[in-house]
């Protein structure tokens, strides 16, 4: 029987969002059993709380190139790439406490936020691991986009990346995600856009605190100012992003997991179904 996981000791990490370029603090705790993993901003008043377990994700969700979950005035945004590494390394239960609303972009990848977990020390507790277990096929599309989850006796992502640029292309990656697979070859992977993107992302208000070191921004003939990690490194970011958004679900899901051109949007759509449709084991 698999055991649930938090965090040994607090640990903490400042930088700048990716997309508002405001300062932040962000520092991981550890959580009882049975908590899963909660948000709190403790730059507002009553220290507003939210736990992916139990919010209502009707009114909340991914925003254009993030996903940003909240209400009102407690709004956490770009919490993809963390929850990535809490689910890559298998935790279950922590509290992300944070003074800003957007988490530190730190180098585009799940690197960083990978290093800081372990070196908090992940611990076991007396709890069962819960799962999300898909029984029956759920899908979602939108125009060329597509995602889908498939019956399996693992987690597994196969991606499909195509773009009309030819440093691009068409891209295809297929791996079962566990903790060795994800920091080898899935954490490293950093956000990309491409250069005709980049400054009208600037013009429109994103990408405030980007730069040519955390963001690939992606040219005819490839990254401008920096070299690739991976040969297919952007659709790597897409499989990262794509497991940080299926972790709102609050628990690991066994299901095979194949998407074409799915971005933020289309990635909530099927966690919305998928947590209107769970099955637990």
């Amino acid at each position: 029987m698999k055991k649930q996981r938090t965090l040994k000791e607090p640990v903490t990490v400042e930088g700048i969002g990716l997309q508002t370029g405001k300062k932040v603090t962000l520092t991981l705790k550890g959580s009882p059993a049975d908590s899963g993993i909660s948000f709190r901003r403790t730059d507002l008043p009553d220290k507003l709380t939210l736990n992916l377990r139990t919010i209502n994700l009707a009114d909340s969700g991914s925003a254009e190139r993030r996903t940003t979950l909240g209400f009102g005035p407690l709004q956490i945004q770009t919490i993809e790439h963390l929850l990535a590494a809490l689910s890559g390394l298998s935790i279950d239960n922590a509290l992300v406490e944070l003074d800003n609303e957007e988490l530190p972009g730190l180098d585009g990848s799940a690197k960083t936020f990978t290093d800081i977990l372990k070196k908090s020390g992940i611990v076991e507790q007396d709890a069962p691991k819960k799962f999300l277990k898909v029984d029956n096929v759920a899908w979602c599309s939108s125009k060329d986009s597509f995602i889908a989850v498939f019956p399996d006796e693992e987690f597994k992502i196969s991606y499909t990346l195509a773009y009309n640029n030819p440093a691009l292309g068409t891209q295809f990656r297929s791996i079962v995600v566990n903790e060795s697979n994800f920091e080898k070859e899935i954490a490293p992977a950093r956000t990309f856009c491409l250069e005709e993107e980049a400054r009208e992302l600037l013009k429109r208000g994103f990408g405030k605190g980007a730069n040519y070191d955390n963001t690939l921004v992606m040219g005819k003939n490839g990254p401008i100012k920096t070299t690739l990690r991976f040969p297919d490194e952007p659709v790597r970011h897409k499989i990262l992003d794509l497991i940080g958004d299926l972790y709102i679900l609050g628990m690991p899901v066994i299901g095979h997991v194949v998407a074409i051109k799915s971005g933020h949007s289309l990635n909530m759509e099927l966690v919305k179904k998928l947590k209107e449709e769970k099955t637990w084991t």
